[in-house]
């Protein structure tokens, strides 16, 4: 297993280093994608991760005190703060950390001090969920190194809840999920709303998940994503006038929202629209998957992707372009873009055998369209959060 993970030894040495001691723990903590169903979860839908083999690596060791330590290899930035009083930090990063301690406390749980020093390869801002790996990581760390007895879903919750409370995203539920949940070849059609889940084959023996990033970096902070919040609460509201069981998208039905398409103002009825619509394809996608019809698969990444174009609105020039670019590619199955919107990543279904092609093709269209360097990285579906080193004696 060790060696699979050659950062695992940087981290360590790293640790020994800022520590002067061995650490006692070591757990990876992967970034995610999303196949299909964006945009569904904060409205109780259907989504469709998996996680993978861009990780977070943290070293880990219990203190006798109540002080956590941190050191962030990427940036090389050190973090100290107390067990008995979080402040924000305008670093940014502790705050996924300290978010964590905070909501384990709260839920009665008492981790003592650490020291940790973390890094990984997850690409910043390429909407990866590098915020859910770090929370799932330490919660995961924590838990084993106190023996705090949380389950797995209780760690995603908590990690969630970490993000929503301390660090201010309202993000849905499916981020920490999959970081924590993933499976080897597999993605997971989880029910953001019953947290029902199960796994999907997703055999990529003739093709590979090359994700290509935009260069346009976004914050999932920005007032889009609460506006878009708003106008499906809007709807929900809308459409409870004619049936009371609706508390959320999920529950609604496509011919329901145009039945009243009318009654809803500004954009309401395309944000709706598309939500219901997303939901089903996810269903249907995933029978495609049982069936192991790639092709029929990526057709629905396509609608995915001109629904967040045209209905949802969280697109943007770069990302309707290198979508595009892959429409007539007999290579590429599907495409759409993945994550939050207005920059990130578009994820490809691309024969493997034509993926370095693909790449430079991309690459060089994209420098050509708008003068940024598409940065272009594969991707493989691995099992989710896990133990890589642990020595109980320390």
């Amino acid at each position: 297993m060790i060696a699979q993970h050659p950062y695992i030894h940087h981290i360590e040495a790293v640790f020994r280093k800022e520590f002067n001691r061995q650490p006692a723990l070591l757990v990876r903590g992967p970034g995610r994608i999303n196949l299909l169903g964006e945009h569904t979860d904060y409205n109780g839908g259907l989504v469709l991760p998996a996680s993978i083999d861009k990780e977070i690596i943290f070293a880990i060791s219990r203190r006798n005190d109540r002080t956590g330590r941190i050191f962030a290899e990427n940036v090389s930035q050190s973090f100290s703060f107390s067990l008995d009083d979080f402040t924000q930090s305008p670093l940014g990063w502790p705050n996924y950390l300290m978010g964590v301690v905070d909501q384990l406390q709260k839920a009665g749980h008492q981790p003592g001090g650490f020291d940790l020093v973390f890094g990984g390869n997850i690409p910043s801002g390429a909407g990866l969920s590098s915020s859910a790996a770090l929370e799932c990581g330490l919660a995961f760390g924590l838990n084993k190194l106190y023996g705090l007895g949380l389950s797995t879903i209780d760690m995603v919750k908590l990690s969630q809840k970490a993000e929503n409370h301390f660090v201010g995203v309202n993000c849905g539920i499916m981020d920490q999920f999959a970081s924590m949940f993933g499976r080897d070849q597999s993605v997971i059609q989880l029910d953001c709303q019953s947290l029902h889940h199960e796994y999907f084959p997703f055999q990529t023996t003739d093709y590979a998940l090359i994700l290509c990033d935009s260069g346009v970096k976004h914050s999932l902070g920005d007032s889009e994503y609460n506006t878009r919040r708003e106008e499906c609460e809007t709807g929900v509201a809308i459409l409870q006038n004619y049936n009371p069981d609706i508390r959320l998208l999920r529950d609604a039905t496509t011919a329901l929202v145009d039945a009243h398409r009318d009654e809803m103002p500004g954009k309401v009825y395309q944000r709706c629209r598309y939500v219901t619509e997303e939901i089903q394809r996810v269903r249907e996608a995933c029978e495609f998957l049982l069936q192991n019809d790639l092709a029929a698969f990526g057709k629905k990444m396509y609608e995915t992707h001109d629904g967040l174009q045209h209905d949802y609105e969280v697109s943007c020039p770069e990302l309707d372009f290198l979508v595009d670019q892959t429409r007539q590619d007999t290579a590429v199955l599907g495409a759409r873009m993945m994550g939050g919107g207005f920059g990130g990543c578009t994820i490809n279904i691309v024969e493997r055998e034509a993926v370095d092609a693909f790449i430079s093709r991309m690459s060089t269209v994209y420098q050509e369209a708008f003068n940024i360097a598409l940065k272009c990285y594969p991707v493989r579906i691995t099992d989710g959060t896990s133990v890589l080193e642990w020595s109980a004696g320390q």
